[in-house]
């Protein structure tokens, strides 16, 4: 009797064991399209999220924080970065940027008006010196648009399953072909820098981690070796790190009334 309740509880403890060692692992990637396509799915489906960003150049520094809403027909978000050295609001909406001007430089908007609209190929004062710097920034914490990138010129090397943030996280290193993105260059990166590089190498580390749901977590771009290439010192990277999926999250452009035109006046 003694031996037959041995033999059950042993049984019982590797029925156990075997439960739990079945658990399945996250499935992870080795090919960056496949990657690239589950993660803008997952974020497209996550419908919502709050960022923080981090973009390093040289010596120069910025910060910024904010929130998004994923839509197949394009995302909207609004951030505030010190990019231009003092806070800066952005919006983003309906593939618009509109940029909140400081109450001391008002006098250079039409009808004192608070917002603007900002453009690459703007003509007024703004969007001249910083249109395109300012349309990268708010574009790269949209990460579709990374995801994009990585899919059009992205190499799986490596990855593994760790933790961020104490939540489970699936961790890839990537490199990408910055010369197979034509003008789709990341934020923080000069189009001039990387048109001095000429036919030298153009591939950059890029990090990205996912939760269990292949949604992005935190994404590092390293253009440190660009900047390096082209005789610059210091460091160059892009940051984003996303929390706080699919919740409420408000997103609209600046009121018609609200918007004027940067004279520089």
């Amino acid at each position: 009797m003694h031996r037959t309740a041995v033999a059950g509880v042993a049984a019982l403890l590797a029925i156990a064991s075997a439960g739990c060692s079945s658990t399945p692992e996250p499935q992870r990637f080795t090919d960056a399209r496949a990657l690239a396509d589950a993660a803008s799915a997952a974020t497209l489906a996550g419908h919502t999220a709050k960022f923080t960003a981090d973009v390093t150049t040289g010596t120069v520094v910025s910060h910024g924080q904010g929130q998004a809403k994923f839509d197949p027909s394009g995302t909207s978000l609004s951030m505030t970065t010190d990019y231009v050295g003092e806070p800066l609001e952005l919006r983003l909406v309906d593939k618009t940027l509109y940029a909140k001007v400081p109450e001391s430089a008002r006098d250079q908007v039409s009808d004192h008006k608070a917002w603007v609209k900002v453009s690459p190929d703007g003509t007024d004062p703004l969007s001249q010196v910083l249109g395109g710097s300012l349309a990268q920034l708010a574009e790269q914490n949209d990460p579709t648009r990374t995801l994009a990138q990585v899919r059009t010129a992205g190499t799986v090397a490596s990855s593994e399953q760790t933790t961020l943030d104490g939540a489970s996280a699936a961790h890839y290193h990537l490199t990408v072909d910055l010369g197979k993105l034509g003008s789709e260059l990341p934020g923080g990166l000069p189009a001039e820098a990387l048109a001095r590089l000429g036919d030298r190498g153009k591939t950059v580390p890029f990090d990205l981690w996912l939760d269990p749901q292949h949604r992005p977590m935190q994404l590092v771009l390293d253009l440190t070796p660009i900047m390096q290439a082209t005789g610059q010192t210091g460091v160059a990277t892009v940051k984003a790190h996303y929390t706080d999926w699919n919740t409420p999250v408000t997103v609209d452009a600046p009121a018609p009334a609200d918007i004027g035109t940067l004279t520089g006046g």
